[in-house]
């Protein structure tokens, strides 16, 4: 009888024991990964695109693809659309408007947008604002109900070797998720689509699948947008930092996109003689050459100026300077190294807003000509005479269809267009003159 006792309670201490130990294991697998991530899962979202493409296809094959035959018998190409499909993430950021944050590059050039969250709940998408220049969107999610969201961090706050978790919801059944460490801040990137600063280096992988994503530390905050746009990357991953973000989501909720900035200079590239006479090290850099913002001339710039870096970001030519600017929002203080006559200094100054008005202004003398909308189109109504478009050929009466790829339908295509390429040397217009269409280079 008191084998039997003896047994019972050693297997009852085996079975509680056996509990204690499961509840302690448990414990320890609950580490400040786990708990951020399941904090904010539900709030990580699926991104379902589709849009339109447009194929020309000739059915004759290359044997008629040529000048001659084009002349007697025109383009037999015919067109084929079909649907292409893409996947991406984002992350609630306002429960309460419905307000989903994610890359410009998730959504570009879609059709529809179908939204995913981890409960199996589906929702229609629509487009708040987009800018590719920050790569960041705002999409609001049609009749959405008790939403989850992130919590918002402070990306001024981080601090390099800290832990942070890439988290993205690719197919809208799961999240994946990465972790790493924060390899370095305010890094600045050279892509195909432009010049990136500012961005948070991580060796978390970041691949589509979770771009536009939250990156979070552990604390469970959100505190960067993972962007995939950097595909030369490998074993580092970039993110947007989210007060960086938080700056461009206000502009897009308020007027769709991101308000056009600048300094209120024009300039010209650094030769030799320029950098000889200023007693620079190398060929960098932009010549100040008119000053049209009063904030910058009480900053004390002035044309014969060479502006070398801004924010800390080299600046390479005048070309790269207009990059850069393209990272700052209206209103932000920007800090200038100078050199000049009198040697190099530093400068603050505020960005101030670039107007349609000045810009349509500055083109009609930069690039020498005059547009008019009529009918959905961009007529060209007048030449000044000299001007790189007189010295190109245009003339009153062509019609002005893309800038630089950019379709041009309306004075505002045509404003937002110069501010983007009003430093570049070279444009390539499609112009179209008695009914046949013609791609050349506009040099400033």
């Amino acid at each position: 009888m008191k084998i039997i006792k003896l047994l019972a309670v050693m297997l009852c201490w085996a079975l509680v024991s056996a509990h204690f130990s499961f509840a302690a294991d448990k414990g320890i697998r609950m580490t400040p990964v786990v708990r951020t991530v399941q904090s904010v899962a539900p709030a990580v979202v699926n991104i379902h695109t589709a849009r339109i493409v447009e194929q020309e296809i000739n059915p004759f094959g290359s044997m008629f693809d040529d000048s001659l035959f084009r002349h007697f018998f025109g383009s037999q190409d015919l067109t084929r659309r079909f649907e292409q499909r893409s996947l991406g993430s984002g992350v609630i950021i306002d429960a309460g408007k419905s307000l989903v944050l994610t890359n410009a590059h998730v959504i570009e050039g879609a059709s529809t947008i179908r939204v995913r969250l981890l409960d199996g709940r589906q929702f229609d998408g629509e487009l708040v604002g987009s800018d590719p220049d920050f790569d960041l969107a705002i999409l609001h999610l049609k009749d959405a109900q008790n939403l989850p969201q992130a919590s918002m961090g402070d990306s001024s706050d981080m601090m390099i070797g800290e832990t942070v978790i890439a988290i993205g919801n690719p197919f809208g059944f799961g999240n994946t998720v990465t972790t790493g460490v924060v390899s370095a801040l305010e890094r600045t990137i050279e892509t195909k689509q432009g010049t990136f600063t500012d961005f948070i280096q991580t060796d978390a992988a970041i691949n589509p699948g979770n771009s536009g994503g939250p990156l979070m530390n552990l604390a469970g905050e959100l505190v960067g947008i993972n962007t995939a746009i950097y595909a030369e990357a490998e074993g580092i991953g970039f993110a947007i930092p989210i007060n960086k973000a938080k700056r461009v989501v206000d502009e897009l909720v308020s007027h769709g996109r991101v308000q056009a900035v600048w300094l209120g200079l024009e300039g010209q590239d650094v030769d030799e003689r320029i950098a000889r006479y200023l007693g620079l090290e190398e060929t960098r850099g932009m010549l100040v050459t008119q000053v049209h913002e009063a904030a910058s001339q009480k900053a004390g710039i002035e044309a014969g100026d060479v502006i070398t870096s801004v924010n800390g970001v080299t600046v390479d030519d005048r070309t790269h300077y207009q990059r850069i600017l393209r990272n700052f929002t209206l209103g932000q203080d920007l800090r200038l190294e100078i050199a000049g006559q009198t040697g190099k200094r530093r400068v603050p100054v505020k960005l101030q807003s670039f107007t349609n008005d000045k810009a349509l202004d500055m083109a009609t003398r930069r690039w020498g000509m005059t547009v008019e909308a009529r009918g959905g189109n961009l007529l060209i109504s007048g030449i000044r005479p000299g001007s790189p478009a007189q010295q190109l050929g245009l003339k009153s009466g062509d019609i002005l269809l893309k800038v630089a790829g950019d379709a041009q339908t309306s004075l505002d295509d045509y404003a937002r267009a110069f501010k983007r390429y009003r430093m570049a040397n070279t444009v390539l217009l499609l112009v179209a003159r008695d009914g046949r269409g013609y791609h050349v280079r506009l040099r400033v």
